[in-house]
């Protein structure tokens, strides 16, 4: 299957000069969606447990939950600032054309877990990085971070120490 073939080009959104990748096309898709499941557990490291899956808000909880139960693994959410019920480890980052803050619950990552990081889109870097960081603080190791699409030119996989997967390059 070439999910390519559902990936659409979107001009100038959010803002003028971006061509938005939009993956609404491909989630609407069920052999689509299964397919980039089952290929993003393929590029997981196959010899060491993953314990735990990060799925980043928002596109990335899609996949997230499906990669979590391929592999056995829970499923972590983070999110947006004030979207956690409990108490939070935040960080503030940057995006190719803003700022944010990212958060994720305290108790969500024991020490020594192993953990796979997936979002729908690398760019410059910044959402990873900010959510490796926060995996980091609770004393987590990131063995993959793994997404549907990677933008090269944007040179986003430079701001990550952890191995990257993507289904797809641009």
């Amino acid at each position: 299957m070439n999910i390519r073939d559902y990936v659409r080009d979107i001009s100038d959104f959010p803002k003028p000069g971006i061509v938005f990748k939009d993956i609404t096309p491909l989630l609407a898709n069920p052999d689509a969606l299964v397919y980039c499941a089952d290929r993003i557990v393929d590029l997981c490291p196959n010899t060491i447990k993953i314990d735990k899956v990060i799925a980043v808000e928002a596109r990335g909880f899609i996949l997230g939950g499906m990669i979590a139960e391929r592999l056995k693994a829970g499923l972590i959410l983070v999110r947006k600032k004030g979207k956690l019920p409990f108490e939070v480890n935040s960080i503030n980052y940057g995006l190719e054309y803003g700022e944010d803050t990212l958060e994720i619950h305290k108790d969500a990552i024991m020490p020594g877990e192993n953990v796979l990081i997936h979002d729908d889109v690398l760019a410059t870097g910044g959402t990873a990085k900010a959510v490796c960081d926060l995996v980091k603080e609770l004393g987590g190791n990131v063995i993959q971070c793994s997404f549907i699409m990677q933008l090269d030119f944007l040179n986003g996989k430079e701001n990550l120490t952890s191995d990257v997967a993507s289904l797809l390059n641009y």
